[in-house]
């Protein structure tokens, strides 16, 4: 059946086929940005930008709840930075450590004889 129906429409097959458009931080930005200054319905910037007014409207709420983060960002990334440094030291202190017993532990085999 599903032959036939390609046989009359070849669309079918190609519309099946077709992939998302992936758009990238900068656009939906400057589309919400614009949204947010209201100079222009909704409908329009939807055609302007060739996106669906509701995908607007969820950058827009996106956008407007994940506000506050551009403030307070650095601070708490500098803070999760440092923290990762520090417990990398640590951990790089830790591998030192066993470096330097297995290296005595094969020194010490080794005067045995067993290694």
């Amino acid at each position: 059946m599903e032959t036939d129906m390609n046989k009359k429409n070849p669309a079918v097959t190609a519309t099946a086929k077709r992939s998302r458009r992936v758009l990238d931080d900068a656009f939906k930005t400057k589309v919400v940005l614009e949204a947010l200054k209201e100079a222009a319905p909704l409908n329009e910037l939807a055609s302007k930008y060739a996106v669906h007014p509701n995908q607007i409207s969820q950058w827009k709420a996106l956008f407007l709840k994940n506000a506050s983060t551009v403030f307070s960002g650095p601070k708490d990334e500098k803070k999760e930075l440092e923290t990762l440094r520090e417990e990398r030291d640590a951990l790089h202190k830790r591998i030192g450590e066993k470096d330097m017993d297995i290296e005595f532990l094969k020194k010490n085999l080794r005067k045995l004889n067993l290694l």
